[in-house]
Order: C-alpha cells, then sequence, then structure tokens
C-alpha cells in the first residue's frame, strides 16, 4: 500500500496520453461515424516531427527551449497527415459502404509505418528521443518525471481548451450540428466538408501533443508505436463512450489507472500469482473494456440510442 500513490500517478500519466489519442477517435467517429484506425500512425509521424525539430537544433539547446519548436513541428506534421488522409483516402468514399473506408483505414496505417520505415534515417531502430534531465519531481507522496510533469499540464489544458471551443465558438456549434444531422447542417449553410477536416486536424493536434509526451516519458520512438497506442486509445474511446469527447479523456484515465493497478496488485490476490506484471497489462485493459461493455454497451458517458429519439 506504501507504493499506491506512485501506481496512482502512474495510471494518471498513462491515461492522460492515451486520452488525448482517444480525441482523434471520438472526433472523426462522432462527425462522420468514421473508426479512423490510421490516427496511431498520425500520432507517430508526429513523434518523428518532434524529434526532427530536436535534430535541427544546435547540440547542446536547452530541451526546455526546443520543447516549444518540438511541439509545434509534432503538430504541423500530425495535422498535415490527418488532413491529407481525410482528402485523398477518407473523403472519395464518404459515401461508400462502411466496409470500405475501414478497410482503407487499415491499408493507411500500413502505408504511413513504411512511410517511416523507408525514408526517415535509421528508423528500423528505435530512434533515442531527448528527455529532461534532473531529479523527478515529488507530488502527494508520488516521484513524477519532468517528462510526465509536461503530459500531467498539457492534458487538462487541452481539454480546456477543446471544451470551451466546441461550446462557446461557431465553428464549434457548426461541429455539434454536423454531429447531430450532417444533412440537415448543409441546409443550414454549414460548410460540412470544412466541419469534417477540423475534426480531423484537431484530433491530429491532440494526437501530436501525445506523440512529444510519448516520448519524454520513455526516451524513444520507432515507427511501431503508432499500433499500440492506436489500439489502447481507440479501447479508451469506446471505453468512455465513442462520439464524446470527455468521455475519450475519462475512458484514457480509467484504462491508464486499470492497468497501472493491475499490473501492480493483481498478482498479491491469492491464485493470480501467474497474473501480474507488466505482460498482462494489455490483458487487463481489455478485460475491463469487455467488464464494462456488458453492464453499459454505449460506454461510461455515451448516450443510449434511445436517448436520441
Amino acid at each position: 500500500m506504501n507504493d499506491l500513490p506512485q501506481q496512482l500517478a502512474s495510471g494518471l500519466i498513462l491515461g492522460a496520453m492515451y486520452g488525448l489519442i482517444a480525441i482523434g477517435y471520438t472526433m472523426v467517429y462522432g462527425i462522420v461515424q468514421l473508426i479512423n484506425f490510421a490516427h496511431g500512425e498520425i500520432v507517430m509521424f508526429g513523434a518523428f516531427g518532434g524529434l526532427t525539430a530536436w535534430l535541427m537544433l544546435p547540440k547542446g539547446t536547452s530541451l526546455m527551449l526546443a520543447l516549444p519548436l518540438m511541439l509545434v513541428l509534432a503538430v504541423g506534421v500530425s495535422v498535415l497527415v490527418g488532413i491529407g488522409a481525410e482528402r485523398f483516402a477518407y473523403r472519395p468514399l464518404r459515401n461508400a459502404p462502411r466496409l470500405a473506408p475501414l478497410i482503407t483505414a487499415i491499408g493507411l496505417s500500413i502505408m504511413l509505418q513504411q512511410l517511416i520505415w523507408s525514408f526517415y534515417p535509421d528508423a528500423k531502430k528505435a530512434r533515442t528521443f531527448p528527455q529532461f534531465s534532473g531529479e523527478s519531481v515529488h507530488l502527494l507522496g508520488a516521484n513524477v518525471q519532468r517528462g510526465e510533469l509536461f503530459l500531467l499540464i498539457a492534458a487538462p489544458v487541452c481539454m480546456i481548451a477543446l471544451g470551451f471551443f466546441v461550446a462557446k465558438t461557431r465553428t464549434g456549434r457548426a461541429m455539434q450540428a454536423t454531429s447531430q444531422d450532417p444533412d440537415t447542417a448543409k441546409l443550414m449553410g454549414i460548410n460540412t466538408d470544412r466541419i469534417i477536416v477540423t475534426a480531423f486536424a484537431i484530433g491530429a493536434a491532440f494526437g501530436g501533443v501525445a506523440a512529444v509526451a510519448y516520448g519524454l516519458k520513455y526516451g524513444q520512438i520507432d515507427f511501431k508505436i503508432g499500433f499500440i497506442l492506436g489500439l489502447k486509445a481507440f479501447t479508451a474511446a469506446v471505453l468512455g463512450g465513442i462520439g464524446n469527447i470527455y468521455g475519450a479523456m475519462v475512458g484514457g484515465l480509467v484504462l491508464g489507472l486499470a492497468e497501472s493497478l493491475a499490473t501492480a496488485y493483481i498478482e498479491l490476490i491469492p491464485g493470480m500469482e501467474l497474473f501480474g506484471g507488466g505482460a498482462w497489462k494489455n490483458v487487463w485493459a481489455f478485460v475491463l473494456l469487455i467488464l464494462v461493455l456488458l453492464v453499459r454497451p454505449q460506454g461510461l458517458l455515451g448516450e443510449r440510442i434511445a436517448d436520441r429519439a
């Protein structure tokens, strides 16, 4: 129990990263009912964008000074890839059967992986990502690395900004209208194509922030990180209620806490000694998802179909 504050902190940090990425899934699904399975690779591109910004700077540059440029380039690369995916891969299939965009998303995911693997220097092996030096910060009984502290600050700031944007701006209200009824929104003068692009761009931007946070936390990136990050973030989006931006963050936090606590404590239960440790953390994440969906199929904050009538 003395380790509980540390496990809770680790779970919240991990969950915040999942939540930031899950917002990309849930925003796109909320607008066009599309599961963008290439979103994990869009995040991966952002990570390599952040690394590129660091490599462009003179040696000896402080990471604190470099971080804004890394964020700008990571977010910019992610947004460009996200917008390109919408324009050239998904928009031509908008009126096609639902299976076609799904297959396209899987193919796009593989293509983006291969682009980095083939053309980014030394991408066939893990690339070192800069990390903050110095001692960790002591918060409420837990030790938090400086890179993790960045994530704890960035996640709530991004959520507050997104909540304000959706609730208070004209574009945000247009996004809500498009999500509810795209045909009627178009008749009311809303440019639904622009709204869809905006949803892709915002989701990709959040993914770019999460990508930099991932690099700062783990100290290395490779062309395969998008797969597991995308899978976990999609799980978080479904867990929270896909289509609900706040549910995506809640689902991410719940998933992160479940992974951290199960990894640390499941082996303490009599008869469960073989199911503890990091090797089983992915299993317990999906066990949690199944249990929640059995009780509440629409997710924690999702809306039931009957409630829409």
